[in-house]
């Protein structure tokens, strides 16, 4: 299994969008994507007010390219949110089962 960490800072003044974006879209689809183990979101902290992430477990990598693509240790964005975001950054771990 793959454990990929997403993690995006919004443009000043654009949490809250960005916060609705999340909650509304990211996360329900996220959810509901075949491949996915388990989705756990993150939001900002008072000490990290634009600071948003997501940890994902995913089957395979097999399951995380049919998703994202060949191109899968690029963070790719939706052009909904494109606007709202300041930075991205996203990493890839094999799961270590316990």
């Amino acid at each position: 299994m793959i454990m990929r960490i997403f993690q995006v800072t919004t443009r000043l003044g654009k949490e809250e969008e960005f916060s609705k974006f999340f909650h509304e879209t990211a996360i329900p689809l996220m959810r509901g994507t075949k491949g996915i183990v388990q989705v756990l979101p993150g939001a900002p902290r008072k000490d990290t007010p634009r600071e948003f992430s997501f940890v994902m477990v995913w089957e395979s990598l097999e399951s995380l390219k049919a998703f994202v693509g060949e191109d899968y240790e690029n963070p790719h964005i939706d052009p909904a949110e494109a606007e709202l975001v300041e930075s991205r950054t996203i990493k890839h771990y094999d799961l270590v089962q316990e």
